[in-house]
């Protein structure tokens, strides 16, 4: 895993050999059948890959296919290392798609990527019960 600073967004990119583990761990079949998951975009978004190899990045939650937006990074790049968040994720207590606001500090955690991956499940499971719900 890589994580560090490529301009002004914060990188945690999976190594090859972690993809899998990764798409596991946040069932990306089930929340978007047909990506994968390369890794995290400035703790909010995911950044995934589809069978063509076309990038995007895509809020944690929820994990919509309609929120899909190309992104790309560069064939070689370097990331600025930042040991304050090594193996951390930001972490919004209460996710802004149901009310939190990003801008209360006492909103915010951080939290590892196992306690992250369970969270993003907890969460996106909550919301498509949810709009499940409200369309019955």
């Amino acid at each position: 895993m890589r994580e560090g600073w490529h301009g002004d967004d914060h990188l945690i990119l999976f190594d090859d050999s972690e993809i899998e583990a990764a798409c596991n761990r946040y069932a990306i079949s089930k929340l978007l059948p047909g990506y994968r998951v390369l890794g995290l975009r400035g703790w909010d978004d995911f950044i995934v890959q589809d069978k063509t190899g076309q990038m995007y990045c895509v809020p944690t939650v929820p994990v919509l296919p309609k929120d899909l937006e190309p992104f790309s990074l560069p064939d070689s790049f370097v990331l600025e290392q930042d040991e304050r968040f090594h193996n951390k994720i930001k972490w919004y207590v209460k996710p802004i798609v149901f009310g939190g606001d990003p801008k209360a500090g006492e909103t915010l955690a951080w939290v590892s990527h196992e306690e992250h991956a369970q969270l993003v499940l907890w969460w996106n499971d909550l919301y498509r019960s949810i709009k499940a719900n409200t369309t019955t």
